[in-house]
């Protein structure tokens, strides 16, 4: 299409559409085929076009070949550019024919850029004047020259063969790349002056070289228990760490060398963090940790760690264990300190004297054995607790006075008894105690009661006589009733006395029976220029119910004539109704006598029983006498003396014989007086009427 051709047909267009615009000119419809035939024309012209490019316009024909042009030239640019670049790489990697690549190092000296040549002569440089600086612990410092140790270059080659191993075009992939060579031979020192050197360093001395020092449990801290100490690093290099990194850091021609970074120290075995060392504290303090608090009335003892530490015991292997010894020493402490028994005690008399009772069966005992094993079991535990130890033998306070506000009053000198309870006095008498003349005087002392026992029959030797109120305190010797007395008080012990028991009157005995029990104190005491030593009468004392007095039949005692000794016997309860069941004990030997009085052995042996005659005279059982005879026995039977001219009235007793003078159970021995008739006996006077025998 001519150029004219396609301004006409724009003209028309315009003007076509001017006169659509105005109203005139064909119907829409019309219009719009022809617009879109014409439309459909341009499309199908235009690749024509394009496959024809005979066709474009001059214009662009230009433009093209000016594009062309500018990508010839700048492809030549780029091309001469690769090329001079090439050149140039090249001709710079060809000095790496005799250099070496950047970022090379050759036991640790920067060679880059060097000549083998260069390399030498700074390695000879370095070595002339080579010196190294030992940097140790605590901020000292040594030096170590090359001249010391003959140090000096060698080269065999290596230098130039690394080198020549290089590929020169292969420079510049070292530019980011570091490459070091290890060689033996660069270097060379005397072994043997260097190993002098080094053995002649000053931190190997012993003043500098401390050694290192193992976490440990420390010693006991008062009130804190035990604590790990840290360990100690010390100052003492391994000789052959210090040798290795030395001739390491001269070859690598290092100017310093810092042994803590070296790690030629010695270490410390155990540190604090170990593991077997923390448990092994804790088995420590958990015995330190653990309180036993003792109490002894308002008094306390504390065993804590300031005692328990010197108890444990290391097994060497990270075990503790407790030394029995020092628990049992403990314990023995604990008696000695706060056992009353077997100690002297005051007592503030109803007399207003205060007198000392030396001799304390009476009061607190500790069982050694028995508190050692339960202490250490409760340490064994580690468990802290308050306690009061396993006694063998108690008391009623651990405060002032053992006994407390309960207890006998006995004052053998007046003759007289007190019986307390929590402090108000229940009942006071006279009574008879032992024979003073024979030797059985009742001794002094503090005693627990043993046991009581209603209706016993007291046996012995060829005797057995009951009693009513039997309430033995030390070993055979007891307190009872007398129905065969009359009177009571004043001297009757000095001659006509029992042999070592309290007599009492039966009345007076059944009060304290009533109010006593096992355990109760009976304090027994010498109290001089006490006592008036008037008698008194059972009724002053209470009187006594016909039952009590009333003399029971006595049962023929068992005898063993073995060697001519006295059988022991126990004493029987007359029914089963008696408040305890003594267990038999042993009596004290005496010579054979007939129709003795009762000894009770139902209490066990004590050391402190009744005093034994020291000769023993064999009688017969119904001996006639026309004069003052006497009748020996043991310990714990009443005495028997002639009786005085103002006898009592004859009568019938129990144990009475035929004809002559008979002595009863307990009875005054041999007594003046005429015989009555078969079994029929004179009765002594009133102040020596027979009593039992342990009595």
């Amino acid at each position: 299409m001519a150029p004219s051709d396609m301004i006409d047909k724009r003209k028309r267009k315009d003007m076509e559409t001017g006169n659509q615009r105005e109203g005139y000119g064909r119907s829409r419809g019309k219009w719009s085929r022809k617009k879109e035939r014409e439309k459909q024309k341009e499309q199908q012209r235009e690749p024509l076009d394009l496959l024809n490019p005979e066709k474009e316009t001059p214009e662009k024909q230009e433009e093209k070949n000016a594009g062309r042009k500018i990508a010839v030239a700048v492809g030549g640019a780029v091309l001469t550019a690769a090329v001079a670049a090439g050149a140039v790489y090249v001709g710079m990697g060809q000095k790496y024919k005799r250099v070496y690549f950047p970022n090379t190092t050759i036991n640790g000296l920067d060679v880059s850029g060097l000549t083998p040549d260069e390399v030498k002569k700074q390695i000879t440089d370095e070595t002339s004047g080579y010196t190294m600086i030992l940097q140790e612990r605590g901020g000292e410092n040594e030096a170590i020259r090359g001249s010391d140790i003959d140090l000096h270059p060698e080269f065999d080659g290596t230098l130039e063969k690394i080198l020549e191993n290089q590929s020169p075009l292969a420079w510049g992939f070292h530019i980011g790349r570091y490459v070091d060579y290890t060689i033996d031979t660069m270097a060379v020192f005397d072994d043997a002056k260097l190993s002098a050197v080094v053995s002649g360093l000053k931190c190997l001395t012993p003043e500098r070289a401390a050694a290192p020092q193992n976490a440990y449990i420390s010693n006991y801290i008062s009130g804190t228990g035990y604590e790990i100490v840290p360990e100690e690093q010390g100052a003492s290099p391994d000789p052959q760490l210090l040798s290795d990194a030395v001739k390491n850091a001269i070859l690598n021609f290092q100017e310093n060398l810092s042994l803590e970074d070296a790690q030629v120290y010695q270490k410390p075995q155990i540190t604090a963090e170990s593991e077997a060392l923390n448990a092994e504290l804790a088995a420590w303090n958990k015995y330190v940790h653990t309180t036993v608090t003792y109490r002894f009335g308002n008094r306390s003892e504390v065993l804590d760690g300031e005692k328990i530490h010197t108890w444990l015991v290391s097994d060497g292997q990270g075990g503790v264990s407790l030394d029995e010894s020092k628990i049992g020493e403990y314990v023995s402490w604990l008696g000695q300190t706060y056992n009353t028994a077997y100690k002297p005690k005051s007592l503030k008399t109803a007399y207003g004297q205060t007198v000392t009772i030396s001799k304390s069966v009476y009061g607190w005992k500790i069982n050694q054995k028995e508190e050692t094993e339960a202490l250490k079991q409760l340490l064994l535990s580690c468990e802290s607790q308050e306690r009061e130890p396993v006694y063998s033998q108690t008391a009623a306070s651990h405060d002032g006075n053992d006994f407390g506000n309960t207890y006998v009053e006995i004052n053998l000198t007046a003759q007289h008894l007190f019986f307390y309870k929590e402090g108000k006095l229940v009942v006071e008498s006279d009574f008879v105690s032992g024979n003073e003349s024979r030797g059985w005087s009742t001794p002094a002392g503090a005693y627990p009661l043993t046991y009581k026992q209603r209706n016993a029959t007291l046996k012995g030797q060829n005797y057995a006589t009951p009693v009513s109120y039997w309430m033995p305190f030390n070993g055979g010797i007891g307190m009872h009733d007398a129905y065969w007395r009359s009177s009571f008080g004043g001297k009757i012990y000095k001659t006509n006395g029992s042999h070592g028991c309290i007599n009492l009157p039966p009345a007076v005995a059944k009060t304290v029976y009533e109010n006593i029990s096992a355990g109760m104190p009976v304090l027994c005491y010498h109290l001089q220029g006490s006592g008036s030593g008037i008698t008194s009468t059972t009724a002053q004392n209470g009187g006594a119910s016909a039952a009590e007095t009333k003399p029971q039949p006595t049962q023929q005692a068992q005898t063993n004539t073995e060697s001519g000794q006295g059988s022991t016997h126990e004493t029987a309860a007359s029914h089963p109704g008696s408040t305890s069941k003594p267990s038999a004990a042993a009596q004290p030997s005496a010579a054979t006598q007939p129709h003795t009085a009762a000894q009770s052995t139902t209490a066990a042996v004590q050391p402190t029983t009744a005093a034994q005659p020291t000769t023993a005279a064999s009688q017969p059982a119904a001996a006639a006498s026309s004069g003052n005879g006497s009748a020996q026995a043991y310990p714990g039977q009443n005495s028997s003396t002639p009786p005085s001219s103002s006898g009592s009235a004859s009568s019938r007793g129990p144990g009475s014989g035929s004809g002559g003078t008979q002595s009863t159970p307990g009875g005054p021995g041999n007594t003046q007086g005429s015989p009555s008739g078969p079994g029929v006996s004179s009765a002594p006077g009133s102040s020596q009427m027979p009593g039992p025998g342990a009595s």
